[in-house]
């Protein structure tokens, strides 16, 4: 990969309700924290510009609610990822048992066969442990994904389970070549100063139109059913 050339990656944070997801995009891209931080509805997105071993990749990083009813999202929130950041958290046995729900889940509505997959244990911070961190890496090591424990409360792991997702990904040429080759990835003058976001703004607005049809749906069966 050229140094200047820009390489959009879209990533996915995927896992269970409460493990952490949203605290760790926003501890990775403008590195806050917040322990009031509300659970996604639908799916949130985030574009960050990094460098990895001299090589500058945009990430567009998907995250997506937990939850079972925002799961009619997923067949379109897979489609074209190059990597998935599947968390789980260390002080809750269930999110972890429930990791092979998700695995699935990818293996049914993923578009590559080579995608780069990392599973991050997440709030290593707090004393309660359910999950030891061996258990996570057998975990990992059986499915051939990447392994971290990282705290978005602390800031440890974050940036290194991002950074080494990427740097995987662009060890894998198949990934991002055909990228390159058939949508343009690298930025033209015109693109470049606009961000080069627009298609993504494209799909982020639909994605939020479905979650308002989803909410007023919800609110007529309601009523229908009091």
């Amino acid at each position: 990969m050229d140094e200047d050339e820009l390489t959009t990656l879209k990533i996915l944070i995927i896992g269970k309700s409460g493990v952490g997801k949203s605290s760790l995009l926003l501890r990775f891209t403008d590195n806050t924290f917040d322990p009031e931080l509300a659970a996604t509805i639908g799916v949130d997105f985030k574009v960050k510009t990094i460098s990895v071993d001299g090589n500058k990749a945009k990430l567009a990083i998907w995250d997506t609610a937990g939850q079972e009813r925002f799961r009619t999202l997923t067949p379109s929130y897979y489609r074209g990822a190059q990597g998935v950041i599947l968390v789980y958290d260390v002080t809750r046995r269930d999110t972890f048992v429930k990791l092979y729900n998700w695995l699935n889940e990818l293996e049914t509505y993923c578009t590559r066969n080579d995608i780069v997959n990392m599973l991050v244990g997440n709030k290593i911070d707090k004393e309660n442990r359910e999950v030891d961190r061996n258990e996570g890496l057998k975990f990992a090591r059986k499915h051939s994904m990447l392994f971290i424990e990282a705290s978005a409360k602390t800031c440890d792991g974050v940036q290194c389970a991002f950074e080494e997702l990427v740097e995987k990904i662009i060890q894998t040429p198949g990934l991002w070549e055909s990228e390159n080759q058939n949508k343009g990835v690298k930025l033209s003058p015109r693109e470049e100063s606009h961000g080069g976001e627009e298609p993504v703004a494209v799909t982020v607005l639909c994605y939020k139109l479905w979650e308002a049809v989803s909410c007023i749906l919800d609110r007529i069966v309601i009523s229908l059913c009091i």
